[in-house]
């Protein structure tokens, strides 16, 4: 079972980007700034860290750059296993992010506030919610959904305005229908922000969030098998 394509796939893809932004302001706001999805940023803050500036954490930034690697060759070797065979890959690399982000919830579930998780509980949390953002990375870019990473929005950003009538560049897609799609992917990242913090500001304990995030991924998995069939039958 292929992924869905068209509006579709779209739609999966901005559903995914949204949990992504809400996983990142939660580790970010509540682990201790330290992001599980987006390691572009984890890179520059080991090299703050490292250099003592900034007082930003090393040993949490180093779980997270482990894990997601831990999690991107997990959901290499997974998903091109199932492809092989024929099986379902994306659904099933779907259900597996659902799963690792709820035993992230389940390791401080009763802990409290995050700020009182001790250093193993607060390391279990964002290696978890690291691997399953290794998976996802891997997941998306075997989809190749254009402009819908789902975890990194600087160039989809910089084809919304330089394909646009701003930037007039036709080669980056001035004159297609890309422009509804990469607003709808960074449009995404931001309200998965918002929300994540939102929810933190409200004062939703971290476990609860991040179980919000698992049971919309796994949501997401199960609607994949009736919206690739969608598309069979209509093709």
């Amino acid at each position: 079972m292929e992924p869905p394509s068209g509006a579709a796939l779209t739609v999966v893809m901005v559903c995914l980007t949204v949990v992504t932004g809400v996983l990142d302001a939660v580790s970010f706001l509540t682990l201790g700034h330290v992001f599980t999805a987006t390691q572009t940023g984890n890179l520059l803050f080991l090299g703050f860290g490292i250099s003592g500036q900034g007082g930003l954490p090393v040993a949490a930034t180093v779980v997270s750059l482990g894990a997601f690697l831990a999690g991107a060759v997990t959901g290499a070797r997974l998903e091109s296993a199932l492809a092989t065979r024929r099986r379902p890959w994306f659904p099933v690399a779907l259900l597996v992010e659902a799963a690792l982000l709820a035993g992230a919830a389940a390791a401080c579930w009763g802990s409290g506030p995050a700020r009182g998780l001790t250093a193993g509980q607060r390391y279990a949390v964002i290696a978890l919610m690291a691997v399953a953002m290794g998976v996802r990375n891997v997941t998306s870019m075997r989809v190749a959904a254009p402009d819908l990473t789902t975890t990194v929005e600087t160039r989809a950003m910089t084809a919304l305005v330089s394909g646009s009538v701003l930037g007039g560049d036709r080669l980056l897609g001035y004159g297609s229908h890309a422009v509804p799609r990469r607003l709808s992917s960074v449009g995404a990242m931001l309200l998965g922000g918002l929300l994540g913090a939102w929810l933190i500001g409200l004062g939703t304990r971290t476990p609860l969030v991040v179980l919000l995030a698992a049971v919309t991924v796994a949501a997401t998995a199960l609607l994949v098998p009736g919206l690739a069939h969608g598309r069979n039958a209509d093709g």
